[in-house]
């Protein structure tokens, strides 16, 4: 039951697949970075052009958009980490529990008491 491995997300509007991520870890600290555009009318070339800090500019296939996520003590749950809406240019404080057996992912980002939960679906 961990968030390492890769992830198919699914756009909130459509539910088709959007994007693959793949979670990895380093001393206890998660990234995650989109492997592969999967929305059907995506451009691959696109850029992250609402991005305001050092990924501003840069492709949205290998952008990094989970940082700094770490488990929480005594539960499947990884937080203090911040995922990035590369289309909105959004940064969002970040939750990670992962359900089903560790199949799904419940990706929560949140601003305040505002937030929106997506379940990823594990490829990997």
């Amino acid at each position: 039951m961990t968030p390492v491995g890769t992830w198919r997300s699914i756009d909130d509007q459509t539910k088709e697949p959007k994007a693959q991520v793949v979670i990895t870890e380093s001393a206890g600290v998660l990234t995650g970075r989109i492997e592969k555009i999967l929305k059907k009318d995506a451009d691959p070339k696109a850029v992250c052009d609402k991005c305001s800090d050092d990924r501003k500019d840069k492709p949205v296939a290998g952008l990094e958009i989970i940082r700094g996520a770490k488990k929480a003590e005594g539960k499947d749950v990884w937080e203090g980490g911040r995922v990035l809406d590369p289309e909105k240019g959004s940064d969002y404080a970040l939750r990670l529990t992962p359900i089903d057996g560790g199949k799904k992912l419940e990706v929560r980002g949140s601003i305040g008491p505002f937030g929106r939960t997506q379940t990823w679906t594990r490829v990997q």
